[in-house]
């Protein structure tokens, strides 16, 4: 049965106007965004056969085009819009932490963070440079490597700051095998960054650890 047959309460689109985006469910919110199924399939159908097949939202978001397009109902219109989708969400998430002013809400930046840099199948580092009044003036991904590294350049680091005329920076990079314990490498890259830019009094605030589940800042375990 179509989704427009169904009872006005039960269609994800009239759920949302009524209930809100909250209410639905992640296949829910697939059937919007697919706005039509396929022959024997209601656009239901075809969101909850994506999340189970990818097993999850995340994975979904983060897989190839050609494993997206191979389902019946998708193309390169349809990737390309999810992609956009995704995109927007990083925005949006950039949007709110430069209008959050001084960061005084670690969630938000880690949130920020895990949004920007957790989809990529490779590392990325990255940085957040910020005035002496801890507001955001800018987000960089500054180096991007392999599935199980990244080659970091301090002098180039020191270069973006300066630029940037920033007074503090906080780091970032992601593991893609999603473990985010820091490794030991991790830890003597950032002290070394750390003493490059303390010789033109920029400090560094942090370094985050980006992978599954919420990200580990090395502050707070005491590693700068």
């Amino acid at each position: 049965m179509p989704i427009k047959s169904w009872p006005p309460a039960e269609r994800p689109r009239e759920k949302l106007l009524s209930k809100g985006p909250q209410a639905l469910s992640d296949a829910e919110l697939l059937a919007i965004f697919l706005r039509t199924g396929v022959k024997g399939k209601t656009a239901l159908d075809l969101g909850r056969e994506l999340l189970t097949s990818y097993g999850g939202l995340r994975a979904l978001l983060e897989a190839e085009r050609e494993s997206v397009c191979r389902f019946v109902g998708l193309g390169d219109a349809k990737y390309a819009e999810l992609q956009a989708a995704l995109e927007l969400c990083r925005r949006y998430l950039g949007a709110k932490l430069s209008r959050s002013g001084v960061l005084s809400n670690p969630k938000e930046t880690r949130t920020f963070l895990v949004g920007s840099l957790r989809g990529y199948p490779y590392e990325v580092f990255a940085c957040l440079f910020l005035d002496n009044r801890h507001r955001v003036i800018s987000f960089e991904e500054l180096f991007k490597g392999t599935i199980d590294g990244a080659t970091v350049h301090p002098r180039e680091v020191v270069k973006r700051a300066l630029a940037n005329n920033a007074a503090a920076v906080i780091f970032a990079h992601n593991h893609p095998s999603g473990v985010t314990e820091p490794s030991q490498a991790d830890v003597l890259l950032t002290r070394r960054l750390r003493d490059a830019l303390s010789l033109v009094d920029i400090r560094v605030l942090d370094h985050f650890v980006i992978g599954d589940g919420e990200a580990v800042s090395l502050a707070e375990k005491g590693l700068l």
